[in-house]
């Protein structure tokens, strides 16, 4: 009978379990708190657009598709690209959406402009920087793609400048 006043072996027991739990969760919760904030990244600073973009104007648009030696077929878009301003462009990159039946986007591509130089006998696209596009010049150019959406409405995609580099 003198065992009422000490603790039973099964109380000390669920009470050190409780314990150790409780530590536990605190110990993973801590850790996650931590990994969370060492592994967050600094917020990316948006890119501002040049405001030489509005120097430049793209036209004459045409599309065609062509087989290639694999029987693959690939699809271009030919057009005219006009540097309006008092810089020499250096290099062009474009934004082309192609939309669904509905207007939403079907597909989005985001490339290097490539002029057009003629490398004897036939034409070879090349990248601005091997080209540069001097002050009010004209040059044609070509957006090669090896495979557009099967959604695409077949109309001809938003085609834009997003990036330029001058010198």
């Amino acid at each position: 009978m003198s065992s009422l006043g000490q603790p039973t072996p099964v109380a000390e027991e669920r009470d050190s379990s409780r314990l150790i739990i409780g530590i536990a969760v605190v110990v993973v919760i801590g850790l996650a708190l931590a990994a969370a904030f060492l592994l967050q990244q600094p917020p990316k600073a948006a890119k501002t657009a040049s405001p030489y973009i509005a120097s430049l104007k793209l036209s004459d648009f045409k599309m065609s598709a062509a087989e290639n030696f694999i029987g693959h077929t690939v699809s271009y878009i030919d057009g005219t690209i006009t540097n309006t301003g008092d810089k020499t462009v250096t290099h062009v990159v474009v934004e082309v959406v192609f939309q669904d039946s509905m207007g939403q986007m079907a597909q989005r591509e985001e490339m290097p402009l490539q002029v057009i130089r003629t490398n004897g006998a036939y034409a070879e696209p090349v990248d601005v920087g091997v080209s540069p596009l001097a002050p009010g010049q004209t040059e044609p150019f070509r957006l090669t793609f090896d495979s557009i959406s099967a959604q695409w409405n077949r109309e001809y995609p938003q085609i834009r400048v997003t990036d330029v580099t001058v010198k």
